[in-house]
């Protein structure tokens, strides 16, 4: 056994040096201690590697926004250690990076397994939404609810120090880290693309999961040519901590039947079938995404790529999805060539420039609405910023500053907009 940290990725290895290696990565908000009783068994046959998440378990705080970004750090990790081919099992976060190196290095991943995962965790407006309250209310409102996210009712009553194990687990990441990778997973979105995954692939989930639970499961194994689904009874969302003996088993008969077959074949995955259902086995949940029709007339851009495709996904993640959604969707012949103006030069040519940051666009944002009394404006616009790392003190300065220069009656309608918008967005979700 080792433990080591290499630039940014912290690391412990376990079991012989010489076996092939299999990688497993963590949830978000736990720590490499999650897989403890897997480590066992799995180390019989494999050099397993686990890593912690930037700023969980007391690793460096070197945050990452995408969830590639860590994929490329154990990529390096991986490369530095001498291991270029390996299995690879991932949590919820861990399964968005298994996804992630399963579609964008297949060669060197020889199987998959993904646990409690999704193609797309929830929505986008939730994580960043999630990401404000941390950065309002720090990680203690998160950490209190996760055992209720984490585990069935009767586990965390009867088992209280795991209860209390996984609140203290989350109390003690480092707030940035945490805000950075829910704001990786806001942006993850790999639905159009799981045809491409060719390697066997386990997609395992608890039945009792509320946060991921066999509804996107079955997404995955629908989407995923070659995978197998296995549903745990009596589990949630962190199944190798409720139910360890199940989910042990089901990855050494997975990892074992992989390692079989040649190491760049994609054989198929001999699972009981008695617990794992084929994807052709399985209902199957369809997502569909709404799709906004591009103008019929493109304006002149003097050689350059229209902006808009870029501005329509910069507006979404400062706005959110929801606020966007509704401006588009009730845009009619007479408002849509608005719309599709704002959305090319406001967001397109201007928010995506790289002379001033996010934050400091939204500093200058609010201070223009406040002095033109747009108000509408302005309690979107307070979301924005909150979303882009603003905190409500550094927001109630910019007000202050605007009463000055642009009058009381002004700064008092903006403060009872921005009041109340603060309000809702920064009280902790039960």
């Amino acid at each position: 056994m080792s433990e080591t940290t290499t630039g940014p990725l912290q690391y412990r290895s376990d079991g012989p040096e010489d076996a092939p290696t299999l990688v497993i990565g963590p949830s978000l908000g736990t720590t490499w201690h999650m897989w403890d009783r897997q480590i066992p068994e799995l180390t019989r046959q494999w050099r397993v590697l686990r890593f912690d998440l930037p700023g969980h378990g007391g690793a460096p705080a070197h945050a990452a926004t995408a969830v590639g970004e860590l994929s490329d750090r154990l990529l390096a990790l991986l490369d530095d250690l001498g291991v270029h081919r390996f299995g690879y099992a991932g949590c919820a976060f861990g399964g968005a990076i298994g996804l992630d190196l399963a579609l964008r290095h297949p060669h060197r991943v020889a199987s998959l397994a993904v646990i409690a995962a999704s193609p797309r965790f929830g929505s986008a407006d939730e994580f960043r939404q999630r990401g404000v309250i941390v950065r309002s209310n720090g990680l203690d409102p998160i950490a209190r609810t996760s055992p209720d996210r984490w585990f069935t009712p009767g586990f965390a009553a009867a088992q209280p120090a795991i209860t209390e194990w996984a609140v203290q687990m989350v109390r003690t990441t480092d707030p940035g880290c945490y805000i950075a990778a829910c704001e990786a997973l806001a942006s993850f979105d790999v639905r159009a693309a799981l045809g491409r995954i060719g390697v066997p692939t386990l997609v395992l989930v608890g039945s009792e999961d509320q946060v991921t639970g066999p509804a996107e499961a079955r997404t995955l194994v629908a989407g995923i040519p070659d995978a197998r689904l296995a549903v745990v009874p009596g589990a949630s969302h962190l199944a190798p901590v409720e139910q360890p003996a199940a989910v042990t088993d089901l990855l050494v008969r997975h990892f074992s039947a992989a390692w079989q077959a040649a190491p760049d074949t994609t054989g198929q995955i001999a699972i009981p079938a008695a617990v794992v259902a084929p994807s052709g086995d399985s209902p199957t949940a369809t997502m569909g995404m709404a799709e906004i029709e591009p103008p019929a007339r493109q304006p002149e851009t003097d050689g350059r790529a229209d902006p808009y495709d870029e501005g329509l996904k910069v507006r979404r993640e400062v706005l959110g999805d929801a606020h966007v959604d509704r401006a588009l969707a009730s845009a009619d012949d007479f408002s849509g060539d608005f719309q599709r103006l704002l959305t090319r030069y406001a967001w397109g040519e201007v928010w995506t420039r790289p002379g001033l940051d996010r934050r400091l666009r939204s500093t200058v944002t609010l201070t223009a609405l406040v002095a033109g009394g747009h108000l509408d404006e302005l309690a979107a616009h307070t979301r924005a910023a909150l979303r882009n790392g603003l905190t409500p003190d550094e927001i109630k300065e910019i007000l202050l500053q605007a009463a000055v220069y642009c009058g009381l009656p002004a700064a008092n309608s903006a403060f009872r907009v921005v009041q109340e918008v603060i309000r809702e967005e920064t009280t902790p979700q039960e």
